[in-house]
């Protein structure tokens, strides 16, 4: 994707970027949902529950992305804002 200013992107842009970034969050949270079961299950069969701190770390993947949906959530409420003022 390219790091464009996301006042510099049109209306659709923005919504094709927030449904791009929708996406990847949810594919990434089945996936990584599946590779927790797997883990928990690794950690109470050998007793091993260090493991457990792989958790969190793991879940510090999604932040970069839902910062920049938070940020083009932002951005389509301010456009939809100043579209419904200037009616």
């Amino acid at each position: 994707m390219k790091n464009n200013k996301l006042s510099e992107l049109s209306l659709t842009e923005l919504n094709k970027q927030k449904k791009q970034l929708s996406g990847l969050l949810i594919g990434s949270a089945v996936v990584m949902l599946l590779l927790f079961a797997a883990l928990l299950y690794l950690i109470i069969k050998r007793q091993n529950f260090v493991l457990l701190a792989v958790i969190p770390g793991c879940m510090l993947a999604w932040l970069p992305v839902a910062i920049k949906l938070s940020q083009l959530n932002a951005e389509i409420k301010l456009r939809g804002s100043d579209v419904n003022s200037n009616l």
